[in-house]
Protein backbone atom coordinates (compact mmCIF):
# COMPACT_ATOMS: atom_id res chain seq x y z
CA UNK A 1 0.00 0.00 0.00
CA UNK A 2 1.52 3.49 -1.01
CA UNK A 3 2.26 5.73 1.86
CA UNK A 4 0.28 8.61 2.05
CA UNK A 5 2.46 12.18 1.14
CA UNK A 6 3.48 14.37 4.11
CA UNK A 7 2.58 17.87 3.53
CA UNK A 8 6.03 20.07 4.47
CA UNK A 9 6.19 23.51 5.13
CA UNK A 10 7.11 24.47 1.19
CA UNK A 11 3.88 22.87 0.15
CA UNK A 12 2.14 24.75 2.56
CA UNK A 13 3.42 28.05 1.99
CA UNK A 14 2.51 26.92 -1.91
CA UNK A 15 -1.18 26.16 -1.05
CA UNK A 16 -1.65 29.43 1.21
CA UNK A 17 0.16 31.34 -1.29
CA UNK A 18 -2.28 29.85 -4.01
CA UNK A 19 -5.30 30.68 -1.61
CA UNK A 20 -4.78 34.30 -1.17
CA UNK A 21 -4.20 34.67 -4.68
CA UNK A 22 -7.38 33.13 -5.80
CA UNK A 23 -9.58 35.58 -3.63
CA UNK A 24 -7.30 38.18 -4.58
CA UNK A 25 -7.67 37.77 -8.37
CA UNK A 26 -11.12 37.08 -8.40
CA UNK A 27 -12.99 39.43 -5.48
CA UNK A 28 -10.03 41.94 -4.87
CA UNK A 29 -9.05 44.56 -3.88
CA UNK A 30 -8.58 42.99 -0.70
CA UNK A 31 -7.33 44.13 2.95
CA UNK A 32 -5.25 41.95 4.58
CA UNK A 33 -8.05 40.95 6.88
CA UNK A 34 -10.41 40.28 4.38
CA UNK A 35 -7.63 38.39 2.51
CA UNK A 36 -7.57 35.94 5.79
CA UNK A 37 -11.04 35.38 6.33
CA UNK A 38 -11.40 34.36 2.66
CA UNK A 39 -8.26 32.24 1.95
CA UNK A 40 -8.88 30.84 5.89
CA UNK A 41 -5.55 31.38 7.12
CA UNK A 42 -4.05 33.41 9.85
CA UNK A 43 -3.37 36.85 9.62
CA UNK A 44 0.22 36.20 10.53
CA UNK A 45 0.69 34.09 7.61
CA UNK A 46 -1.21 36.77 5.07
CA UNK A 47 1.38 39.09 6.40
CA UNK A 48 4.09 36.88 5.40
CA UNK A 49 2.92 36.22 2.27
CA UNK A 50 1.48 39.05 0.96
CA UNK A 51 5.34 40.76 2.00
CA UNK A 52 6.81 38.06 -0.19
CA UNK A 53 4.07 39.05 -3.27
CA UNK A 54 4.49 42.26 -2.82
CA UNK A 55 8.68 42.32 -3.05
CA UNK A 56 7.44 40.03 -5.93
CA UNK A 57 5.74 42.45 -7.63
CA UNK A 58 2.90 40.27 -7.88
CA UNK A 59 0.50 42.23 -5.96
CA UNK A 60 0.30 46.07 -5.67
CA UNK A 61 -1.12 48.75 -3.36
CA UNK A 62 -4.66 50.40 -4.90
CA UNK A 63 -5.44 52.26 -2.25
CA UNK A 64 -6.60 52.75 1.62
CA UNK A 65 -9.83 51.68 3.15
CA UNK A 66 -11.44 53.72 6.20
CA UNK A 67 -12.07 51.89 9.18
CA UNK A 68 -14.32 52.60 11.77
CA UNK A 69 -11.97 54.69 14.43
CA UNK A 70 -8.84 52.41 13.52
CA UNK A 71 -6.13 52.59 11.09
CA UNK A 72 -6.49 52.70 7.58
CA UNK A 73 -6.33 49.48 5.89
CA UNK A 74 -4.40 49.06 2.72
CA UNK A 75 -6.44 47.46 0.12
CA UNK A 76 -4.19 45.00 -2.32
CA UNK A 77 -4.79 43.92 -5.78
CA UNK A 78 -2.80 41.12 -8.09
CA UNK A 79 -0.66 43.58 -10.11
CA UNK A 80 -1.79 43.37 -14.11
CA UNK A 81 1.13 44.75 -15.31
CA UNK A 82 2.95 41.14 -13.81
CA UNK A 83 2.75 39.24 -16.82
CA UNK A 84 0.33 38.97 -19.76
CA UNK A 85 -1.31 35.59 -21.28
CA UNK A 86 -2.97 34.81 -24.42
CA UNK A 87 -6.44 33.44 -25.26
CA UNK A 88 -7.27 31.84 -28.52
CA UNK A 89 -10.59 30.56 -29.69
CA UNK A 90 -9.89 28.05 -32.50
CA UNK A 91 -13.68 28.24 -34.13
CA UNK A 92 -15.32 26.65 -37.38
CA UNK A 93 -15.53 29.92 -38.99
CA UNK A 94 -11.93 31.59 -38.11
CA UNK A 95 -9.70 31.88 -35.89
CA UNK A 96 -9.28 34.38 -32.94
CA UNK A 97 -6.43 35.64 -30.92
CA UNK A 98 -6.10 37.89 -28.18
CA UNK A 99 -3.06 39.22 -25.65
CA UNK A 100 -4.15 40.26 -22.48
CA UNK A 101 -2.74 41.80 -19.22
CA UNK A 102 -3.58 39.81 -15.91
CA UNK A 103 -6.26 42.27 -15.36
CA UNK A 104 -7.91 40.93 -17.94
CA UNK A 105 -7.83 44.01 -20.21
CA UNK A 106 -6.99 43.32 -24.20
CA UNK A 107 -3.79 44.55 -25.59
CA UNK A 108 -3.90 43.37 -28.78
CA UNK A 109 -6.23 41.18 -30.80
CA UNK A 110 -5.25 39.42 -33.83
CA UNK A 111 -8.99 37.67 -35.82
CA UNK A 112 -8.16 35.18 -39.36
CA UNK A 113 -11.27 33.72 -41.13
CA UNK A 114 -10.89 30.57 -42.85
CA UNK A 115 -9.87 29.78 -46.16
CA UNK A 116 -12.15 27.22 -47.05
CA UNK A 117 -15.18 25.63 -45.76
CA UNK A 118 -13.29 22.89 -43.57
CA UNK A 119 -11.70 23.23 -40.59
CA UNK A 120 -7.95 22.08 -41.37
CA UNK A 121 -5.55 21.47 -38.52
CA UNK A 122 -2.74 22.99 -40.42
CA UNK A 123 -4.30 25.99 -41.13
CA UNK A 124 -5.95 25.98 -37.57
CA UNK A 125 -1.99 25.67 -36.50
CA UNK A 126 -0.64 28.33 -38.68
CA UNK A 127 -3.55 30.42 -37.87
CA UNK A 128 -2.30 30.23 -34.24
CA UNK A 129 0.79 30.97 -35.09
CA UNK A 130 0.52 33.93 -36.98
CA UNK A 131 -1.98 35.38 -34.30
CA UNK A 132 0.37 34.70 -31.67
CA UNK A 133 3.55 36.91 -33.88
CA UNK A 134 1.11 39.55 -34.37
CA UNK A 135 -0.71 40.22 -30.97
CA UNK A 136 3.13 40.03 -29.20
CA UNK A 137 4.28 42.92 -32.05
CA UNK A 138 1.10 44.54 -31.90
CA UNK A 139 1.11 44.77 -27.81
CA UNK A 140 4.79 45.73 -27.71
CA UNK A 141 4.90 42.56 -24.66
CA UNK A 142 7.96 40.74 -24.29
CA UNK A 143 7.62 37.52 -25.06
CA UNK A 144 9.71 36.33 -21.47
CA UNK A 145 6.53 38.41 -19.58
CA UNK A 146 4.12 35.76 -21.17
CA UNK A 147 2.63 33.50 -18.65
CA UNK A 148 1.31 31.21 -21.32
CA UNK A 149 -1.47 30.72 -24.00
CA UNK A 150 -4.60 29.01 -23.52
CA UNK A 151 -6.39 27.67 -26.75
CA UNK A 152 -10.09 27.03 -27.27
CA UNK A 153 -10.88 24.09 -29.63
CA UNK A 154 -14.12 22.49 -30.77
CA UNK A 155 -14.47 18.71 -29.37
CA UNK A 156 -12.32 16.75 -26.40
CA UNK A 157 -9.13 17.57 -25.61
CA UNK A 158 -7.02 14.81 -24.11
CA UNK A 159 -5.01 16.64 -21.60
CA UNK A 160 -1.22 15.65 -21.84
CA UNK A 161 1.79 17.23 -23.74
CA UNK A 162 0.37 16.72 -26.75
CA UNK A 163 -3.21 17.96 -26.04
CA UNK A 164 -4.94 15.60 -28.40
CA UNK A 165 -8.06 16.63 -29.95
CA UNK A 166 -11.00 14.58 -31.26
CA UNK A 167 -13.59 16.67 -32.89
CA UNK A 168 -15.77 14.05 -34.40
CA UNK A 169 -18.39 16.60 -36.21
CA UNK A 170 -15.16 18.75 -38.13
CA UNK A 171 -13.26 15.54 -38.95
CA UNK A 172 -10.46 15.96 -36.79
CA UNK A 173 -9.34 12.37 -35.08
CA UNK A 174 -6.39 12.17 -33.05
CA UNK A 175 -5.09 15.54 -33.73
CA UNK A 176 -2.24 16.09 -31.58
CA UNK A 177 -2.04 19.81 -31.61
CA UNK A 178 -0.61 20.90 -28.32
CA UNK A 179 2.47 18.80 -30.33
CA UNK A 180 2.22 20.65 -33.47
CA UNK A 181 2.09 23.99 -32.26
CA UNK A 182 5.48 23.60 -30.31
CA UNK A 183 6.75 23.68 -33.32
CA UNK A 184 6.34 27.14 -33.88
CA UNK A 185 6.53 28.33 -30.01
CA UNK A 186 8.16 28.01 -27.16
CA UNK A 187 5.33 29.31 -24.79
CA UNK A 188 3.70 26.98 -22.18
CA UNK A 189 0.56 25.78 -23.93
CA UNK A 190 -2.98 25.08 -22.50
CA UNK A 191 -5.44 23.60 -24.98
CA UNK A 192 -9.06 23.28 -23.75
CA UNK A 193 -12.47 22.73 -25.13
CA UNK A 194 -14.15 26.06 -26.60
CA UNK A 195 -17.57 25.27 -24.71
CA UNK A 196 -15.87 24.86 -21.09
CA UNK A 197 -13.41 28.01 -21.66
CA UNK A 198 -16.39 29.67 -22.23
CA UNK A 199 -18.03 28.79 -19.34
CA UNK A 200 -14.95 29.49 -17.21
CA UNK A 201 -14.55 32.69 -18.69
CA UNK A 202 -18.92 33.14 -17.43
CA UNK A 203 -18.21 31.65 -14.14
CA UNK A 204 -15.25 34.14 -13.50
CA UNK A 205 -16.31 37.28 -14.60
CA UNK A 206 -19.76 36.96 -16.16
CA UNK A 207 -23.72 36.04 -15.74
CA UNK A 208 -22.18 32.34 -13.56
CA UNK A 209 -19.88 34.01 -10.85
CA UNK A 210 -20.84 33.81 -8.00
CA UNK A 211 -23.05 30.51 -8.86
CA UNK A 212 -21.95 26.89 -7.46
CA UNK A 213 -24.33 24.93 -9.79
CA UNK A 214 -24.59 26.22 -13.63
CA UNK A 215 -24.70 25.43 -16.84
CA UNK A 216 -23.26 27.67 -19.65
CA UNK A 217 -24.51 26.66 -23.00
CA UNK A 218 -22.52 27.57 -26.30
CA UNK A 219 -24.03 27.88 -29.19
CA UNK A 220 -22.60 28.73 -32.63
CA UNK A 221 -21.85 26.42 -35.67
CA UNK A 222 -21.63 23.46 -33.16
CA UNK A 223 -22.89 23.34 -29.66
CA UNK A 224 -21.77 22.50 -26.21
CA UNK A 225 -22.33 22.73 -22.61
CA UNK A 226 -19.99 24.09 -19.72
CA UNK A 227 -21.06 22.02 -16.36
CA UNK A 228 -20.35 23.78 -13.22
CA UNK A 229 -21.45 21.51 -9.85
CA UNK A 230 -20.27 22.74 -6.44
CA UNK A 231 -18.16 25.60 -7.80
CA UNK A 232 -16.02 23.09 -9.80
CA UNK A 233 -16.19 22.32 -13.87
CA UNK A 234 -17.24 18.58 -14.33
CA UNK A 235 -15.66 16.89 -16.80
CA UNK A 236 -15.99 12.87 -16.97
CA UNK A 237 -13.79 10.18 -17.18
CA UNK A 238 -12.40 11.43 -20.38
CA UNK A 239 -13.47 15.26 -20.51
CA UNK A 240 -15.95 14.80 -23.05
CA UNK A 241 -19.12 15.75 -20.13
CA UNK A 242 -20.45 18.43 -21.89
CA UNK A 243 -21.47 17.68 -25.27
CA UNK A 244 -25.19 18.72 -25.06
CA UNK A 245 -25.40 19.20 -28.81
CA UNK A 246 -25.16 15.15 -29.40
CA UNK A 247 -27.58 14.31 -27.41
CA UNK A 248 -30.85 13.01 -28.79
CA UNK A 249 -33.85 14.95 -29.41
CA UNK A 250 -35.73 12.90 -32.29
CA UNK A 251 -35.20 9.11 -32.42
CA UNK A 252 -34.29 8.81 -36.35
CA UNK A 253 -34.53 12.06 -36.59
CA UNK A 254 -32.30 14.62 -38.72
CA UNK A 255 -28.71 13.55 -39.56
CA UNK A 256 -26.18 15.44 -37.38
CA UNK A 257 -22.86 16.26 -38.49
CA UNK A 258 -20.93 13.59 -35.79
CA UNK A 259 -23.03 10.91 -38.32
CA UNK A 260 -25.80 9.92 -35.44
CA UNK A 261 -28.87 11.12 -36.19
CA UNK A 262 -31.80 13.51 -33.93
CA UNK A 263 -28.87 15.44 -32.27
CA UNK A 264 -30.00 18.44 -30.92
CA UNK A 265 -27.34 20.18 -33.05
CA UNK A 266 -28.66 19.14 -35.89
CA UNK A 267 -31.86 21.11 -35.13
CA UNK A 268 -30.32 24.06 -33.49
CA UNK A 269 -26.37 24.84 -34.64
CA UNK A 270 -25.76 27.72 -37.06
CA UNK A 271 -25.39 25.36 -40.10
CA UNK A 272 -28.89 23.17 -39.20
CA UNK A 273 -30.62 26.74 -38.91
CA UNK A 274 -29.67 27.61 -42.22
CA UNK A 275 -30.46 24.27 -43.88
CA UNK A 276 -33.67 24.29 -42.67
CA UNK A 277 -34.58 28.09 -43.63
CA UNK A 278 -33.57 26.79 -47.04
CA UNK A 279 -36.18 24.12 -47.20
CA UNK A 280 -38.68 25.80 -45.92
CA UNK A 281 -38.14 29.10 -48.06
CA UNK A 282 -37.60 26.40 -50.92
CA UNK A 283 -33.69 28.19 -51.76
CA UNK A 284 -30.33 26.57 -52.55
CA UNK A 285 -28.96 25.08 -49.48
CA UNK A 286 -25.86 26.69 -49.13
CA UNK A 287 -25.75 25.84 -45.09
CA UNK A 288 -22.23 24.31 -45.31
CA UNK A 289 -20.25 26.84 -46.91
CA UNK A 290 -18.42 29.23 -43.74
CA UNK A 291 -18.73 32.06 -46.55
CA UNK A 292 -20.34 34.93 -43.87
CA UNK A 293 -22.20 32.11 -41.91
CA UNK A 294 -22.84 34.18 -39.29
CA UNK A 295 -24.06 37.23 -41.46
CA UNK A 296 -26.32 34.91 -43.15
CA UNK A 297 -27.72 33.92 -40.09
CA UNK A 298 -28.29 37.05 -39.13
CA UNK A 299 -30.49 38.27 -41.91
CA UNK A 300 -32.46 35.26 -41.41
CA UNK A 301 -32.78 35.81 -37.35
CA UNK A 302 -33.44 39.63 -37.69
CA UNK A 303 -36.40 38.83 -40.81
CA UNK A 304 -37.62 36.53 -38.50
CA UNK A 305 -37.97 38.14 -35.20
CA UNK A 306 -39.22 41.20 -37.57
CA UNK A 307 -41.90 39.18 -39.02
CA UNK A 308 -41.00 40.20 -42.57
CA UNK A 309 -40.01 36.65 -44.13
CA UNK A 310 -42.43 33.58 -43.06
CA UNK A 311 -40.10 31.43 -43.34
CA UNK A 312 -37.52 32.87 -41.10
CA UNK A 313 -40.75 33.29 -38.47
CA UNK A 314 -41.49 29.84 -38.99
CA UNK A 315 -37.93 28.79 -38.63
CA UNK A 316 -37.59 30.49 -35.08
CA UNK A 317 -40.78 29.47 -33.78
CA UNK A 318 -39.05 25.77 -34.80
CA UNK A 319 -35.41 26.83 -32.88
CA UNK A 320 -36.97 27.94 -29.52
CA UNK A 321 -39.08 24.66 -29.58
CA UNK A 322 -35.68 22.69 -29.58
CA UNK A 323 -33.60 25.00 -27.88
CA UNK A 324 -36.21 24.89 -24.82
CA UNK A 325 -36.75 20.91 -24.79
CA UNK A 326 -33.01 20.73 -25.02
CA UNK A 327 -32.64 23.32 -21.84
CA UNK A 328 -35.47 21.60 -20.35
CA UNK A 329 -33.22 18.30 -20.03
CA UNK A 330 -30.49 20.11 -18.77
CA UNK A 331 -32.41 21.40 -15.72
CA UNK A 332 -34.02 17.91 -14.94
CA UNK A 333 -30.86 16.09 -15.40
CA UNK A 334 -28.33 18.65 -13.75
CA UNK A 335 -30.95 20.67 -11.11
CA UNK A 336 -28.93 23.79 -11.83
CA UNK A 337 -29.74 27.42 -10.09
CA UNK A 338 -28.60 28.40 -13.76
CA UNK A 339 -28.09 28.43 -17.22
CA UNK A 340 -26.21 31.06 -18.98
CA UNK A 341 -26.67 30.90 -23.10
CA UNK A 342 -23.68 32.44 -24.74
CA UNK A 343 -21.63 31.77 -28.08
CA UNK A 344 -22.52 34.10 -31.56
CA UNK A 345 -25.34 32.29 -32.28
CA UNK A 346 -26.70 32.32 -28.81
CA UNK A 347 -26.29 35.98 -28.55
CA UNK A 348 -28.35 36.70 -31.53
CA UNK A 349 -30.86 33.83 -30.54
CA UNK A 350 -31.55 35.57 -26.67
CA UNK A 351 -31.38 39.49 -28.25
CA UNK A 352 -34.27 38.32 -30.13
CA UNK A 353 -35.49 35.07 -28.48
CA UNK A 354 -35.11 34.90 -25.22
CA UNK A 355 -38.53 35.10 -23.79
CA UNK A 356 -40.09 32.27 -26.49
CA UNK A 357 -37.10 29.75 -25.35
CA UNK A 358 -37.52 30.26 -21.52
CA UNK A 359 -41.62 29.82 -22.31
CA UNK A 360 -41.10 26.64 -24.14
CA UNK A 361 -38.27 25.57 -21.53
CA UNK A 362 -40.99 25.68 -18.97
CA UNK A 363 -43.42 23.75 -20.98
CA UNK A 364 -40.59 20.37 -20.85
CA UNK A 365 -38.85 20.77 -17.66
CA UNK A 366 -40.30 19.26 -14.18
CA UNK A 367 -41.35 22.09 -11.96
CA UNK A 368 -39.46 22.02 -9.25
CA UNK A 369 -35.97 22.22 -10.45
CA UNK A 370 -37.24 24.56 -13.47
CA UNK A 371 -38.85 26.62 -10.23
CA UNK A 372 -35.02 26.86 -8.96
CA UNK A 373 -33.23 28.17 -11.98
CA UNK A 374 -32.75 31.05 -13.92
CA UNK A 375 -32.29 31.07 -17.81
CA UNK A 376 -30.26 34.51 -18.87
CA UNK A 377 -27.85 34.90 -21.84
CA UNK A 378 -23.83 35.33 -21.01
CA UNK A 379 -22.33 38.64 -20.12
CA UNK A 380 -18.78 38.78 -21.77
CA UNK A 381 -19.84 38.63 -25.74
CA UNK A 382 -18.65 37.31 -28.63
CA UNK A 383 -15.19 36.86 -27.41
CA UNK A 384 -15.26 34.86 -24.51
CA UNK A 385 -14.19 31.71 -25.96
CA UNK A 386 -10.69 33.12 -26.18
CA UNK A 387 -11.19 35.66 -22.72
CA UNK A 388 -11.93 31.99 -21.13
CA UNK A 389 -8.62 30.50 -22.79
CA UNK A 390 -6.46 32.78 -21.48
CA UNK A 391 -7.78 31.96 -17.89
CA UNK A 392 -6.16 28.69 -18.24
CA UNK A 393 -2.57 29.84 -17.89
CA UNK A 394 -4.07 32.23 -15.11
CA UNK A 395 -5.31 29.37 -13.22
CA UNK A 396 -2.18 27.32 -13.48
CA UNK A 397 -0.04 30.20 -12.50
CA UNK A 398 -2.69 31.01 -9.48
CA UNK A 399 -2.89 27.33 -8.67
CA UNK A 400 1.23 27.45 -8.32
CA UNK A 401 1.41 30.42 -5.99
CA UNK A 402 2.51 32.67 -8.65
CA UNK A 403 5.42 30.53 -9.26
CA UNK A 404 5.37 30.18 -13.18
CA UNK A 405 7.13 28.10 -15.54
CA UNK A 406 8.93 31.01 -16.70
CA UNK A 407 9.39 33.74 -14.54
CA UNK A 408 8.18 37.35 -16.40
CA UNK A 409 10.57 39.86 -15.46
CA UNK A 410 9.23 42.92 -12.99
CA UNK A 411 7.19 45.50 -14.31
CA UNK A 412 6.02 48.49 -12.51
CA UNK A 413 3.10 49.07 -10.34
CA UNK A 414 -0.36 49.94 -12.00
CA UNK A 415 -3.54 51.11 -9.73
CA UNK A 416 -7.02 49.37 -10.62
CA UNK A 417 -8.03 45.83 -9.56
CA UNK A 418 -8.10 42.60 -11.47
CA UNK A 419 -10.58 40.49 -12.57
Amino acid sequence: MAKARTTNVRDLRKINRSRALVEMYLHGPMTRLEIATAAGVSPATVSNLVSELLDQGVLIEVGIEDSDGGRPRVLLSVNPAYGYVVGVDVGETGTLVELFDLGMQPLASHAMSLSSDVLVPAESVDQVLEGLATVIKRSGVDEQSILGVGVGVPGMVAHGDDAVVDAQTVGWEAVPLGRLLRRGTSLPLLVDNGAKTLGQAEKWFGAARNVDNAIIVLLGAGVGTSIITDGELYRGSSSSAGEWGHTTMAVNGKTCRCGASGCLEAYVGARAMLARYAELAGTADDAGSSDDIIGRLEHVISAGATGSDRAAVALLEETASYLGAGLADLVNLFNPQRIVIGGWLGKMLTDRLLGAIVEAASKHALRLPYSQVSIVPAELGTDAVALGAATLPISQFLAAGAVPARAPQRRGARTGPSG
